[in-house]
């Protein structure tokens, strides 16, 4: 059984590798039935693709390697907080977790701009949890930008 801890390094590895690959360095992993399903790594930039943040990306692999679009009783780890985008997304997978890293003061909606997930007028709840090795996620964030400028 993986830990919450190391699911979310395994998420911080794929996005150390979208930053490698000069994409902005954000990663995520679902975990199901305590072992890494699925991988996801930023890759707008390389598909040409405004779609495949880390989060779709990850959830795309599991919904493939599981045979159905429904991700019940997966736990998806991210290294920042999701876009509305993406918290839409796995509203739609039947998600039974979040844990995400860092938040996203800029575009969150996961609490932070705005709160996607567990909506009331929305029929799926998820626990979401956050913080979880933030400092190492925004601190790659951060030297990526900071690079860029």
């Amino acid at each position: 059984m993986i830990s919450d801890r190391e699911a979310m390094e395994a998420a911080l590895v794929e996005a150390r590798a979208a930053g490698e690959a000069g994409e902005v360095p954000i990663g995520a992993v679902v975990v199901h039935e305590g072992a890494v399903l699925a991988r996801g790594q930023n890759r707008v930039l390389r598909s040409a693709d405004p779609t495949a943040h880390a989060e779709i990306v990850a959830m795309r692999a599991a919904a493939a390697a599981l045979g159905n679009y429904r991700l019940t009783g997966c736990v998806i780890y991210v290294t920042l907080e999701p876009c509305a985008m993406c918290a839409g997304a796995m509203i739609h997978a039947r998600l039974e977790r979040l844990m995400f890293a860092a938040s996203d003061p800029k575009a969150g909606a996961c609490g932070s701009v705005l709160a996607v997930l567990n909506h009331p007028q929305l029929n799926h709840r998820m626990q979401v949890e956050q913080g979880l090795l933030a400092d190492e996620a925004a601190e790659l964030l951060r030297g990526f930008f900071r690079e860029r400028r």
